[in-house]
């Protein structure tokens, strides 16, 4: 007579109940329940979490360490600013530019357009240094062109605003040159102490190295997280400061050739009273 034996775990057999347990103190009292499950996953989470981390890296780095981090923070923070300051005065000149290429296209007397401008707009400045130079001429009027003297003091207006839409580009471009070997910097020295702690303990253990060598890991990244967006963001300004010059030079022709029109009904409104 043959016997059948089991061969399951003995503590298999108690699951359901315990299962069944469990369910039964959740519907009597959620608030023991909670706390109990907590107990259980408190250990899983706390083994989880990671001590190589960038928090770890500020606390146990050197001064070093604690100083390329401070240098990658000041770097990403100019980076963003630069590339957010420039954003928001590269729109307002855009709009200046429609503005004004609004008012100078509309009906009313050359007057009226003038004063239809923002008073501090760029478009403004360009406007009042040409009426400055159009005053300017009939003193010379034998010796300059009045369209070439006007368009040479157009362009030195343009020129200017140029110079002026060109600042903060530079540091947008050093930070993209430089943040990756600060980066690499900071990986060098991780590496250096890593080979100090191998050096000092004897083991080349990964205990014993894993600090370091994550802390040289996260240097690399934050190096290349600060200079990717600072370059992306010059190629991208420097784009739109292409677009919003070229608006900007065709309000100057159009302002080049209304304000010779107005010059030339001046001249002729002034020889008709001398005549009568």
């Amino acid at each position: 007579m043959s016997r059948s034996f089991s061969t399951s775990h003995p503590g298999a057999a108690g699951l359901p109940v315990l299962l069944l347990l469990s369910g039964l103190l959740l519907l009597l009292d959620p608030a023991q329940a909670q706390s109990g499950t907590a107990a259980i996953v408190a250990p899983v989470t706390e083994s989880l979490s990671n001590p190589y981390g960038l928090r770890s890296v500020w606390a146990q780095g050197d001064w070093v360490a604690r100083a390329t981090l401070l240098i990658l923070a000041m770097m990403s923070l100019l980076s963003w600013y630069f590339i957010v300051a420039k954003w928001l005065s590269q729109r307002q000149l855009t709009a200046q530019v429609l503005a004004a290429n609004k008012a100078f296209a509309g009906a009313g007397s050359w007057q009226q357009r003038v004063q239809s401008l923002e008073p501090d707009s760029a478009c403004s400045v360009i406007v009042q240094s040409a009426l400055e130079a159009a005053r300017r001429h009939p003193g010379m009027a034998r010796q300059v062109d009045p369209g070439e003297w006007l368009s040479q003091n157009i362009v030195h207006s343009v020129a200017g605003l140029q110079m002026r839409s060109q600042e903060g580009l530079s540091v947008l471009a050093t930070v993209g040159a430089t943040a990756p070997f600060v980066g690499l910097f900071g990986t060098v020295w991780g590496i250096y102490n890593a080979l100090v702690t191998i050096g000092v303990s004897g083991q080349a253990s990964i205990d014993k190295v894993a600090g370091p060598v994550g802390e040289a890991l996260i240097m690399t990244a934050l190096g290349l997280a600060v200079a990717v967006p600072a370059v992306l963001g010059y190629n991208w300004l420097v784009r739109r400061n292409r677009v919003s010059l070229h608006a900007v030079k065709g309000f100057s022709s159009e302002l080049h050739t209304q304000l010779l029109l107005e010059m030339d009904r001046t001249q002729q409104q002034t020889s008709v009273r001398r005549d009568a």
